[in-house]
Formats: C-alpha cells, sequence, structure tokens
C-alpha cells in the first residue's frame, strides 16, 4: 500500500489498484469511491460500481447520501472516525439510515463500510463499501485493517491531486455550460458545452449516455444544505485533465421558496484564486506559506512580503524556499506557472 500511495498513479489508477488490495483482506459486492473539493467537501469524479442499481436511481441515490447523516463523510471527520460501519452506527437497527431504506436494503445489502480520508489540509475523498446477502457484516479486524489505510491513501490521493497541476493546451470558450435539473436531479436540458464538458469529467461506457456526476454531486449538496444538513457550499472544483480545473456552483432557478424549483449548474473554468487553493492545499503548504504563495501570486518582493507579515526578509526567503521546495518548482516564475496551467 506505502509503494501504491508514494508512486505516481492518477488518483482515478490508485482508487483502483487499492480497492482491488483492499478486495483481497476484505471482500466486498459494492462500492462508491469519490474525489472531494478539499474545502466544500462536496463529491467529484466517482468510481462506482453497484450492482443492482439502475442508472435512472443515480440522481436518487446521490441525494439521498447527502442527506443521511448516518455515517456521512462530514459527520465522521467531525466526530474523528476514518471508517465506521452501518451496523455499528446504528447498533444494528438500519432502518434509521435514509440510504440504508431507500436503496441498500432493496439491493440486498447486509452492511456498509464507510471510509473517509482527510488530513490537516482538506478533506479528499470518501468511500462506501457494500456487502451483500448472505455474507456477513464488517467485523472487528476488517475494520481496523481499513483504519490502517486511510493514512497513507489520504496522503496518497492529495499528492495525486497536486500532480494535476502541469501546463495544458491553450482553450477557446465554446459558449456557456449549463445544465438545469429538476427538484429530484433529472436533467431537463443542457448546453452542448455543458454536455461535452461533462462527458470528459465522467466518460460514458458505450452506448450508455454521459452521466453529470459532478453536477448531481454540487445540486445535492444545495439540497442538503437547504434540509438543514449542509455538507458544504454547493459548489466543487474538479480536475478536468491537462492541467485544466473546472467549478462547478447550484443554484436554484426562480423564487427562493424551497424545494420545487429546479435546479441550474453552471461549469467554468477556475479562477486563478481557485486553482491556487487546491495547489497549496494539494502541497501541504502552512498556513504562512501559503500566505507566502499569496504575496508571490500578487507579485510582491521579498521586501514587501516582509511589510506584510511582519517578518524579516531572510525569513521570508526561507518560506520562499520552503514551498518551492514542497511544490516541486525551480524558480517562482515556475510555480506561477504551475499555478496557472501555463508551465
Amino acid at each position: 500500500m506505502d509503494r501504491l500511495c508514494g508512486g505516481t498513479l492518477t488518483a482515478k489508477a490508485l482508487r483502483e489498484q487499492v480497492l482491488a488490495e483492499i478486495r483481497r483482506i476484505v471482500p466486498f459486492d459494492a462500492h462508491a469511491w469519490l474525489l472531494t473539493d478539499p474545502v466544500t467537501r462536496v463529491g467529484t469524479s466517482p468510481l462506482a460500481d453497484i450492482p443492482g442499481l439502475r442508472w435512472p436511481d443515480l440522481p436518487r441515490l446521490g441525494r439521498a447520501r447527502y442527506l443521511t447523516r448516518i455515517n456521512r463523510w462530514t459527520d465522521m471527520i467531525e466526530a474523528g472516525t476514518p471508517v465506521d460501519t452501518l451496523m455499528s452506527a446504528t447498533g444494528g437497527s438500519r432502518d434509521a439510515s435514509l440510504l440504508w431504506r431507500e436503496f441498500q436494503q432493496p439491493l440486498g445489502a447486509i452492511d456498509v463500510a464507510a471510509l473517509v480520508f482527510w488530513d490537516r489540509f482538506g478533506c479528499w475523498a470518501w468511500l462506501d463499501l457494500w456487502r451483500n446477502h448472505p455474507a456477513p457484516a464488517f467485523d472487528a479486524d476488517e475494520i481496523g485493517f481499513l483504519a490502517t489505510l486511510t493514512g497513507p491513501v489520504t496522503a496518497g490521493l492529495r499528492r495525486a491531486q497536486a500532480r494535476t497541476f502541469v501546463a495544458g493546451p491553450a482553450t477557446a470558450a465554446g459558449g456557456p455550460a449549463v445544465l438545469v435539473l429538476g427538484p429530484d436531479l433529472e436533467v431537463r436540458s443542457l448546453t452542448p458545452v455543458a454536455a461535452e464538458t461533462l462527458s470528459r469529467l465522467n466518460p460514458p461506457d458505450e452506448p450508455m449516455t454521459a452521466i453529470p456526476a459532478a453536477a448531481y454531486n454540487v445540486a445535492a449538496a444545495l439540497i442538503a444544505a437547504e434540509s438543514g444538513m449542509p455538507v458544504g457550499p454547493p459548489w466543487s472544483r474538479v480536475h478536468l485533465g491537462a492541467g485544466r480545473w473546472l467549478t462547478l456552483r447550484a443554484a436554484r432557478l426562480g423564487p427562493s421558496d424551497g424545494i420545487t424549483a429546479d435546479i441550474t449548474v453552471s461549469i467554468e473554468a477556475s479562477t486563478p484564486s481557485e486553482r491556487q487553493e487546491v495547489f497549496a492545499l494539494a502541497h501541504g503548504l502552512t498556513p504562512r506559506e501559503r500566505q507566502v504563495l499569496d504575496g508571490l501570486a500578487a507579485g510582491l518582493d521579498s521586501r514587501a512580503m516582509a511589510q506584510r507579515l511582519s517578518v524579516s526578509e531572510y525569513t521570508v526567503h526561507d518560506h520562499v524556499k520552503a514551498v518551492l521546495a514542497k511544490t516541486g518548482s525551480a524558480t517562482r516564475q515556475t510555480l506561477l506557472s504551475r499555478i496557472a496551467g501555463t508551465g
């Protein structure tokens, strides 16, 4: 596991190989593993296989996951619990879980192990492992094993996100990227650019159409916030590939009078500040190093930064060296180019 997490795999490839390793020790019948925006904690980039689940039910499944407080990744973070099971969290009364009642029980699950991957830099992913009848529930040894994985896998996923900041090809704007979802998250309409973008974010298996999973997640986050159980603000940043990052935002159409109005999801290139925040967190910069990075991005020289931070220029130089070392950047200009996606 240390070898996998310390390598240079993409986040998708790392998750696939970690799942294969887990299955050798802890058998499971279905899984859903989503990356998350490290700040908003909203899910992105799913890797899932849930036999028996109909494609049209995917939006409802995501909605139920956000509205189920039992073993929801945000609640597990607040409780300091990296791994828990449905049987344990409910004391065997699984009907207390909305997700269990609507999906897991009808699909034959006997138990679900929930894992969350977070560190002091943010939340990077969550994973649900389903075990179906006639298999037994997850036992204490299996939960203990899963708990040993969360630390190295969290670090591996964070570093995988850091490696996405590379130079990408210049792209011309192709018009607005917007889709409209109904209250149950069914797709009502979308612009051609949104369709193309969502297909690239989650490439479909032929002949299936693309599943707008990232859009479902920000919309589900909006519904959760409206229901008084927020995950985080209803937006997220998603790596599109080739150094490109997108920001998705959900909002209600029309009057803000409740849950009957449609939901719009906008998709646009992440702003420089949005990219910089993920870049800094993914590379594990300390709060002071992030302040220095802010100064570099603003074009300040060492003297100006020293005055802003009330430290000596020598201290600023030390912090700059640390930032360059942690991010693998040879120069300040290289650093800023990587954040911008231009070098």
